[in-house]
């Protein structure tokens, strides 16, 4: 299988859309964020860019001690991509002294153990990726009492004094929905897989979806109309598929909608032999990989909507901004304290589609089941080639 990787900033498609001391090598912020630079990620674009005066260069940046807390997915290619991302901008940024990172497998009541344990250490600031929108409220409030700056990437909460930095999850699905359905020319049957149930993100998706569906009254969704659950888990993921396949069901579909996990639907689809039906997906390397090798995936349809793990990054930038004193602006028609980051998709049925898809080159060192998009222009300021090594070991 060929091997791909970051996306190139291509002008013609528009913008397309992670303990410090435990990173080792420099990173060197690439020209003008990754946007310019050709062996650089694709930048992946906010609808708001933050504004503030930049800091004076001779002035010393001042230091801060940082908590991170992931509390799912470990082993899933964003959440890890994610935490490494946070990792790379916290040593870029000079104005981290410390980064305490706690990434486990926990439920919501974990997870408020977890922030409470950060603000226990003394942190300035704590960047999390929440397992529930409104349960960690309880700890985010003892944050903001303790002058704790809180920010909230990949999904958002309730907590109104927490900033959210999201990809924009509810035009995510709307975008890859309206793609699915259209190639079944509005009738048919779609194998419709979610990912972490509860998780705000998930959540969202399933709102976009929906809204999408209610167009397509001739589009009959299965196992049931709220999907079925992966937990974002490769392994669980192929077994619901082989188990999907053996029981007959997936002759009776003409679509599948795989919200992360796409590459291991494919592959189990490949080893029982069976007709690729069209897909749609997030940009993950190893899915982005399958739909450009038509020798080794006739006749496989699909599309990738640009999901950028890069907002771990961007959420250590926040925090520092929030930090500094510096402005932040709202997405315009977000919430209120909420950046949003809005996604792209690409297929391999056109040709601007496949010319997107073959821009996406590999960064060494980077898992095939790593998101394509490894920077957010205005918001990360590492070189992505550094990425994978800097959290080797972390």
């Amino acid at each position: 299988m060929k091997r791909n990787g970051i996306v190139r900033s291509l002008a013609m498609l528009a913008a397309i859309a992670v303990v410090v001391g435990a990173c080792s090598g420099a990173a060197t912020p690439s020209p003008a964020a990754s946007a310019a630079a050709p062996s650089a990620a694709a930048s992946v674009a906010p609808s708001a860019a933050p504004s503030a005066a930049a800091a004076s260069p001779s002035a010393a940046p001042k230091q801060y001690t940082i908590g991170y807390s992931n509390g799912g997915g470990v082993g899933n290619g964003f959440r890890e991509e994610q935490v490494c991302t946070a990792k790379a901008q916290a040593k870029a940024s000079g104005s981290v002294s410390n980064l305490t990172v706690i990434h486990r497998n926990t439920d919501a009541a974990g997870q408020l153990s977890d922030i409470r344990n950060l603000i226990a250490k003394g942190v300035k600031a704590i960047v999390f990726n929440p397992n529930d929108p409104a349960a960690l409220n309880p700890a985010l409030a003892e944050a903001k009492a303790a002058g704790i700056v809180t920010v909230s990437v990949d999904a958002n909460v309730t907590d109104p004094s927490t900033w959210n930095l999201t990809n924009n999850q509810v035009k995510y699905a709307e975008l890859g929905a309206k793609w699915l359905f259209d190639q079944l020319g509005g009738k048919g049957t779609v194998w419709y897989t979610r990912g972490l149930a509860g998780h705000p993100a998930d959540s969202d998706r399933d709102i976009g979806f929906k809204n999408v569906l209610k167009d397509y009254p001739g589009i009959k969704v299965v196992p049931t109309a709220d999907g079925v659950f992966t937990g974002w888990d490769p392994a669980k993921t192929t077994q619901l598929t082989n188990d999907f396949i053996q029981s007959g069901q997936y002759d009776k579909i003409q679509g599948i909608w795989a919200s992360g996990m796409g590459k291991q639907i494919v592959d189990a689809i490949k080893a029982a032999n069976k007709k690729f039906v069209p897909i749609v997906d997030a940009d993950i390397g190893g899915f982005v990989a399958q739909l450009l090798d038509p020798t080794n995936f006739p006749g496989l349809k699909g599309a990738a909507v640009t999901n950028t793990a890069s907002v771990g990054g961007a959420g250590i930038t926040l925090a520092l901004k929030l930090l500094n004193g510096e402005t932040v602006t709202a997405s315009a028609g977000a919430k209120a304290n909420t950046v949003l980051l809005d996604p792209v998709l690409l297929d391999n049925l056109t040709d601007t589609g496949k010319a997107g898809l073959n821009s996406w080159v590999s960064v060494p060192g980077m898992d095939l089941l790593w998101p394509l998009s490894l920077s957010i222009e205005g918001w990360t300021t590492y070189d992505p080639n550094t990425v994978p090594a800097s959290c080797k070991g972390a």
